[in-house]
This record gives C-alpha cells, structure tokens and sequence, in this order.
C-alpha cells in the first residue's frame, strides 16, 4: 500500500498593503498561488500552490500571528508591531523581510501638543488597538494608561473627548495631519517578519528549514532553486 502524502504545510499571509509588497519575495521564493488568490474579492481563504508540498492561506495581519502560534499555520508573514503586543511563546521570527515599513506611535491633537510634559503625568487615556504596547511604554514613565480599545478610527477618539492620546501605527502621517493630529513619540519601527511556530520547526525541521532558506535566498536577491 502506497503511503499518503503529507499533508502540506500552511503559509499564513496578511490582507492588503503588506501582501501586495510581499508578491515580488514570494516569487523570488518560487511560491507561485492559484490564480484565485490574485482575485482580492474572492471568498476563498485557503489555495494551493505551484508546490504541493505548500499551501497559503489569507487572513487579517493580526490573526496571522494567532494561526501560527497555535499550530494551524506553520509559517507566516507578520508585523513586528503584532509580535510585540502578543509576544507569543510559540513564534521564532527568524527573517526581517524588510517590507511594510511604518511605526508605532504616540500622537496627539496638534492644538495641545507640546504644552505640557508628559512626564509629570500620573494617568492618561489613550485609544489604541495595541493595549499591552500602550499599557508598557506608558508604564515605563510612571504612566498609568487608561486604554480605549478600538479596532479602528483611532484619530476620532481625541476630538470626539474619547481619549487624551492615540497610540496606533503611522506610515506617512497623512491620515493623523488630516485629523487634526500630530505624532509625538515614535514608540517602534516597525517591518513584516517570516514567523515560524516552534513546535512545527523542531517536528519538521528539515521542511520548515528549506522554506527559511528559500525566503532568505530571496531576501538576498536571488530566486529559489
């Protein structure tokens, strides 16, 4: 009796921005989707592959991190700004892809900026979708972060009397100067990494190696063999 093959192994990809600068390293790395995957309307969330041994799947930036830190995906593209607010145990990020350049900042309405010093605060709101980032760097000041938790239109929350400051991710500063906002602090830079889920590259190190390899081989301009 003829063994099964392997069941393949899953790349987790982010939407949007990110995978649209990531398209030419995928290449480079010999990764080739079905068609499918080039239709950003699709409802598909898994495709196949040039290789069968892979497979990718299309998910939202944050969620890429939670797929492979518990094993459903073992291998991903992320921000670091995901991996400093989750820190999860099971991601070895071993590549800088050098790709989705922006940063994690601090920001505030331009009419208060600058009038007092931050670091004779005790106690600030800020909104934010990154509560444990917010929560240490203020904690870091003698700072106690009241978090607001949105998932979106952080620039809203200083005019509207929601929160004092934002803490979000600033790419050009545009979207924060057409609200009235002003970037104070750049708390971290930030670019998209190759994630690895640990247990995956200890069972199957020989595959999740040759896939770190590819990925590195692109990163140095070259293709995959």
């Amino acid at each position: 009796m003829t063994a099964a093959a392997p069941a393949p192994l899953v790349l987790a990809l982010p939407k949007g921005r990110i995978l649209k600068e990531l398209r030419p390293l995928l290449s480079r790395a010999g990764i080739e989707p079905c068609a499918d995957f080039r239709d950003e309307d699709s409802r598909r969330l898994r495709f196949e592959t040039n290789d069968p041994s892979l497979d990718v799947v299309r998910v939202r930036s944050f969620d890429v991190a939670t797929f492979v830190a518990h094993g459903a995906a073992q291998i991903g593209v992320c921000g670091a700004d995901v991996l400093m607010e989750f820190d999860y145990d099971q991601i070895y990020a071993p590549l800088d892809l050098g790709i989705g350049r922006c940063r994690v900042s601090v920001a505030e309405p331009v009419a208060t900026a600058g009038q007092q010093d931050m670091g004779a605060w005790s106690r600030v709101t800020v909104a934010t979708k990154y509560p444990t980032i917010a929560h240490r760097h203020f904690a870091a000041r003698g700072i106690q972060a009241e978090v607001v938790h949105l998932n979106g239109a952080m620039e809203l929350a200083p005019s509207l009397g929601l929160a004092r400051l934002i803490v979000d991710l600033v790419q050009t500063g545009s979207t924060l100067k057409a609200n009235g906002l002003v970037e104070s602090e750049v708390i971290a830079s930030v670019t998209s990494r190759l994630i690895v889920n640990r247990t995956a590259l200890k069972t199957q190190p020989e595959a999740i190696g040759a896939w770190i390899a590819r990925f590195r081989a692109a990163l140095e301009g070259g293709s995959a063999a």
